[in-house]
């Protein structure tokens, strides 16, 4: 068995949901793994991974209604050193999470024909972030 690993540095999105398959994908094509199972995981406790819908746009900007419906704007957080986004994008990175596994299979992720990567970014001005993948197979 092998492992590889790298990491990449994502350029700073805006607030919202953002595929980033192809990002990964270019990754795991470096590695020389033809089957296997790649890690993707996100250092950084204010944004998320997630997969979901890859077509429709509107299914992204949907998400980001749910959550900033659910986790914005409450009376009683308390840590604010960061600004008013800061605790509701600490739940939803909790919430959502920071780490996928996916299968590779011939070179590739193996995704559904509909599935993409999500970077869920929770923050105003998140900046850059960070994600490692590791790929183990053969």
């Amino acid at each position: 068995m092998r492992v590889y690993q790298q990491s990449i540095r994502l350029p700073a999105y805006r607030r919202g949901f953002h595929i980033i398959t192809g990002e990964i994908e270019k990754i795991v094509a470096s590695s020389g793994i033809r089957t296997g199972l790649a890690n993707i995981f996100l250092k950084h406790t204010s944004a998320s991974l997630s997969i979901n819908e890859n077509a429709d746009p509107s299914v992204r900007e949907d998400f980001e209604s749910f959550f900033s419906d659910i986790a914005d704007d409450k009376p009683y957080y308390i840590h604010t050193y960061e600004g008013r986004d800061d605790m509701p994008a600490h739940l939803k990175n909790a919430m959502l999470g920071t780490s996928l596994s996916i299968p590779v299979t011939n070179g590739r992720l193996n995704l559904g024909t509909w599935q993409g990567i999500y970077l869920g970014e929770h923050r105003e001005f998140g900046g850059s972030r960070e994600i490692v993948i590791t790929i183990q197979g053969e």
